[in-house]
């Protein structure tokens, strides 16, 4: 589709599959790996369960951005699929969690989206920057598991 976003980014943690998986999807550890994260506040009662929605605010290419996501399919340990339509674009967000061959868990973790108010000419640079924020968050939840901070 024109103008769509579609962002894959992926890292191989050290740390067991349900370890990562129940960390990474749980929306109060967001701004300790999310460096753009700013606030995350529960809209439903937790736990996180389909039809879950929680708000966030966060900063991205210098702008404040207030959204709420709901989430459209958790299966523990292996996937979350969450979803907005607020904010600049419609974003989808998922989570997806598989062992590797030595016990480690890799991470996959996709951004798709429909700028609504952005040229399309910009789309490649909010792909880009998306791109570029993932790695170094995917990285700092390595870290933070890694080093049993987290």
């Amino acid at each position: 589709m024109d103008g769509m976003v579609d962002v894959v980014s992926e890292i191989v943690i050290a740390r067991p599959r349900a370890e990562v998986a129940a960390f990474a999807c749980d929306p109060d550890n967001a701004r300790a790996w999310y460096k753009n994260i700013k606030a995350a506040e529960w809209r439903s009662e937790p736990p996180l369960t389909t039809g879950s929605r929680v708000a966030f605010v966060a900063r991205f290419l210098g702008s404040r951005l207030e959204y709420v996501y709901e989430v459209r399919e958790l299966v523990a340990g292996e996937r979350l699929v969450m979803s907005t339509d607020d904010g600049p674009f419609a974003m989808e967000t998922t989570y997806e969690f598989t062992d590797t061959a030595d016990g480690a868990t890799r991470m996959t973790l996709r951004n798709r989206g429909q700028p609504t108010h952005l040229a399309r000419i910009a789309t490649r640079a909010i792909a880009w920057a998306i791109r570029r924020a993932n790695g170094k968050d995917l990285r700092r939840l390595k870290r933070l598991l890694e080093t049993g901070a987290g």
